[in-house]
């Protein structure tokens, strides 16, 4: 089993685990969620966990302390990733180590930044989705979880599926097409209907290969 721990000032944001893929994969005993509020691990009547960055400037920071005794009190070992934007672009490479493990703990901040500290000697990597800023690490984190425990065993009712995704063992997957064959004017590509395995799976892969030049470029060329 994995045990998914997160991190958080907003517990409920994580209400969409009890949904879909997410909750299959509870169900099934393969996925334990813990989600951690962070406010209870601050010290003051006002449950605070943010405070002004050394050297000035604007935006909070958010305080190390509730982030290392939430940690503590979980007993969590690596991975313990925190969400960032100056962290490593999350991959599918991740998703299935992360699957493949016994723990994963996610550390989400908000406000302007979270104290170095916890990036330096608290977690043990740092990933982000991708060059852009989130209000905070929990929509990042909803993300990576949904990526990893689909992976699971019960999570999807067809792992088949799963090993012909987009980034499962290459680049972008090709086109999929359902009924009708005749959608408004819009056919299906005649090859797919033709009952050809050997022209079919030949067609998909070179539409993958034509998309991932187009698309993931740098990637795809090595």
């Amino acid at each position: 089993m994995l045990r998914v721990n997160v991190v958080t000032i907003f517990p409920d944001f994580f209400a969409p685990l009890g949904l879909s893929i997410p909750a299959r994969a509870a169900e099934a005993g393969s996925v334990e969620y813990r989600i951690v509020d962070l406010r209870d691990f601050t010290h003051d009547r006002h449950r605070t966990v943010d405070d002004y960055p050394y050297g000035g400037g604007a935006g909070m920071v958010m305080k190390p302390e509730p982030f290392f005794e939430a940690v503590e009190s979980l007993g969590a070992g690596a991975p313990i990733v925190l969400m960032s934007a100056r962290g490593r672009t999350f991959t599918h490479a991740d998703a299935v180590r992360f699957a493949g493990g016994n723990e994963l703990t996610l550390l989400c901040g908000h406000y302007k930044d979270v104290d170095q500290r916890v990036a330096d000697f608290l977690a043990t990597e740092e990933l982000s989705l991708g060059d852009f800023v989130l209000s905070g690490g929990e929509p990042a984190a909803l993300a990576i979880i949904d990526a990893t425990v689909r992976l699971l065993p019960g999570g999807m009712s067809d792992l088949d599926s799963a090993r012909s995704d987009s980034f499962f063992d290459r680049e972008l997957s090709a086109p999929s097409y359902t009924r009708p064959p005749e959608f408004r004017g819009h056919l299906v590509p005649e090859i797919l209907l033709s009952g050809d395995h050997k022209k079919i799976a030949e067609w998909r892969a070179a539409q993958a290969a034509e998309l991932s030049d187009a698309r993931r470029p740098r990637r795809h060329q090595g």
